[in-house]
């Protein structure tokens, strides 16, 4: 049904759009099937947020100049903020992970800021990249709570606190919810990301109403480039905020590693 109206419309000249069409992963070359070792457009992008970061954080920050130039200005305050987000959150004894959450905050704020330039392909609005994220940061954190404190990790479920009838449900809840962690770790920022791009699209589709149509194109298109200015606006502000959540939720997961005792 929808191929067909999506038919008519174009017979007629009417303005058709596919808003979730730009998330649609491609092979980079030709057209064949997407397989495991496929180059797509997706990789080109990973690859291309993984050589801006080194860019910024690498070869930004090589001169250390007394007065630092804007690129090294940045690696400072995004590598001064990151720690005091650790230290803050996660305690003093969670600096040594320090690397490993600069590095996840730095590839999703950097692939969200990628995936703002036009004609780029927005990584993070995939679940499948949001989600190897997530539970790369689920299995490290466990992982680091076992080998911390081995089978006493077990306490983070066990509320102690809570009257002795209760505690058994209270258990059951807990468990539940440390493994939806990476389900709702990954929907956030996937769903966030998507949900913006796609509303660009939708008005970036009625932007050359003018073109079709002089007289509701008169008010449409102006309203429509408007519209498309504020949330692009609002999608930079987003881009770190979604970032910003993700690492924090990382030093939260984190800290019930080092400290599990209720």
């Amino acid at each position: 049904m929808a191929t067909d109206v999506n038919g008519a419309a174009e017979q007629s000249g009417g303005l058709v759009f596919h808003p979730m069409d730009q998330f649609i992963i491609k092979p980079l070359f030709g057209d064949g099937a997407v397989g495991m070792f496929t180059v797509t457009n997706i990789t080109l992008w990973m690859a291309i947020t993984v050589l801006a970061t080194i860019a910024l954080l690498v070869l930004g920050s090589s001169g250390r100049s007394t007065i630092p130039g804007r690129m090294q200005s940045i690696a400072e305050l995004a590598y001064g903020f990151i720690r005091k987000m650790v230290e803050d959150v996660a305690g003093r004894d969670a600096l040594p992970y320090f690397p490993y959450i600069m590095t996840i905050f730095m590839f999703v704020v950097m692939a969200n800021f990628v995936g703002l330039l036009p004609g780029a392909f927005t990584s993070t609005s995939h679940i499948g990249v949001t989600a190897v994220l997530a539970m790369l940061v689920f299995i490290s954190v466990t992982a680091i709570g076992f080998i911390k404190h081995g089978a006493g990790f077990l306490s983070l479920f066990w509320i102690s606190a809570a009257p002795l009838p209760l505690r058994p449900i209270l258990a059951l809840i807990e468990v539940i919810s440390y493994f939806v962690r990476p389900v709702s770790h990954s929907i956030r920022l996937a769903g966030n990301m998507m949900a913006g791009h796609a509303v660009m699209k939708v008005f970036a589709a009625f932007a050359p109403m003018i073109i079709i149509s002089t007289g509701i194109g008169l008010v449409v298109t102006p309203l429509s480039i408007l519209a498309i200015a504020a949330i692009y606006a609002l999608e930079i502000l987003v881009a770190f905020i979604q970032a910003y959540v993700f690492t924090i939720l990382t030093c939260v997961y984190l800290k019930d590693a080092l400290h599990p005792a209720h």
